[in-house]
């Protein structure tokens, strides 16, 4: 917002429409209304964020309220502090004056406190014969009081993000630490399997940490882990290894999954006799709840599919189903054949379906007859796409590298 000139009896002044409303709604304080300052002054502190306030701006703030002599605000009292630059700099450690104005214009920018000016511009008070103080020229303190509910519910959604930031980094280190400890078992055991190549997957994920990440980037990553770990657990499970090589199997046993995997290269197979489930395929438990798979996983794993997306992008789930139908038809893949996929398997884990075999087409005479050898596998519990991402991811990996 542009400022204007407000002509004021002490001269002419820049002056926001927004800061205006604020200095109003200042003087509009709730009769008999009441709050320790120095409690409102530490959810300040914790909103400092949201507030757009830097510490050392704190600091002054601190500097006026301790002018105040009063611990608690109440309305109708004199609010007003009108300490001289210099006893002002004291009490915030030594400021430099031109540093203490730079600060003074930020607390009355961001609402904090509001300028009453004399004439003359000096801060001063005007004292009764008995005295009190009459009136008073400096800092108004009345924001701190009227804003006071405002601040504590900005504190409280800072507390509430802050706790949630660190059990999504508990959470994943707890992950990281679960599947280190499982792949370097499986290897230390020379486990059957490409342990080797899970131990990639798990090094490229935390390679993907940032050094101050979001709560968002933690949970994105937290959920590929999860995902990783159990892969980890199915494939030691099916390997019938787990009991040997876990010294604590009692803590996996909860994120066991029930779905079948013997292999993460499953869908290299190129033909559907090869993807015959009487062709040494376990039977597993029908009914299995199908897990959901982060979008930016699957976009790593089948980058193929992207410029397929509205606008050649795909930013969310509903970008990537489309794209799906426009890959189904490209494939060959029957209508009828990719409706049964989507009942089955769920119109999310159907597309990141299409995603894969269009990354593998190369490899699949028939795309129709593999998703709907998949569908039917899937419907008996017998198939999981955790084992085929993982692969994909994999080579995904390894042409990174050799192109770097």
């Amino acid at each position: 917002m542009q400022p204007v000139n407000v002509t004021t009896p002490f001269g002419r002044r820049p002056m926001t429409l927004d800061l205006m409303k604020r200095q109003v709604a200042s003087a509009q304080i709730q009769s008999g209304k009441t709050a320790d300052k120095w409690k409102v002054f530490r959810d300040v502190c914790e909103a400092r964020g949201m507030l757009g306030v830097q510490d050392r701006s704190l600091a002054v703030l601190d500097a006026l309220l301790s002018f105040y002599p009063e611990t608690e605000l109440r309305q109708g009292d004199q609010l007003i502090v009108f300490p001289s630059n210099a006893s002002l700099s004291v009490r915030a450690h030594g400021m430099a004056d031109a540093t203490l104005r730079r600060h003074l214009a930020a607390l009355v920018g961001a609402g904090l406190i509001v300028r009453k000016d004399s004439a003359n511009g000096k801060r001063f008070a005007r004292k009764g014969r008995s005295g009190e103080v009459q009136d008073a020229f400096g800092f108004d303190l009345s924001p701190i009081l009227a804003r006071a509910e405002e601040f504590a519910h900005l504190a409280q959604e800072v507390a509430a993000e802050r706790a949630k930031f660190r059990r999504s980094k508990e959470a994943l280190t707890i992950c990281r630490r679960d599947v280190r400890k499982l792949v370097s078992a499986a290897i230390d055991e020379e486990a059957d399997g490409d342990w080797h190549a899970v131990e990639e997957v798990y090094n490229e994920l935390v390679a993907r940490i940032p050094r101050s990440p979001t709560t968002d980037e933690l949970n994105s990553l937290l959920d590929e882990m999860q995902m990783l770990r159990a892969e980890v657990l199915n494939l030691l499970e099916t390997l019938d290894n787990l009991n040997n090589i876990s010294g604590n199997a009692d803590h996996f046993e909860r994120h066991k999954q029930t779905s079948n995997t013997n292999s993460l290269n499953e869908f290299e197979a190129s033909s559907e006799k090869e993807l015959d489930p009487k062709l040494g395929v376990k039977t597993a438990k029908p009914n299995v709840e199908l897990k959901a798979f982060p979008l930016g996983m699957v976009l790593r794993a089948c980058p193929e599919i992207v410029p397929y997306g509205p606008s050649g992008v795909i930013e969310n789930w509903r970008d990537l189903m489309s794209a799906a139908v426009t890959v189904r038809s490209m494939l060959g893949v029957s209508p009828s054949a990719y409706q049964s996929a989507c009942e089955v398997m769920g119109p999310e884990n159907a597309a990141v379906a299409i995603a894969c075999i269009l990354e593998r087409a190369q490899h699949i005479n028939s795309a129709g007859g593999y998703l709907r050898d998949l569908t039917k596998r899937t419907a008996l519990g017998e198939f999981s796409l955790g084992p085929m991402l993982m692969a994909l991811l994999r080579v995904a990996g390894t042409n990174q590298r050799q192109a770097g």
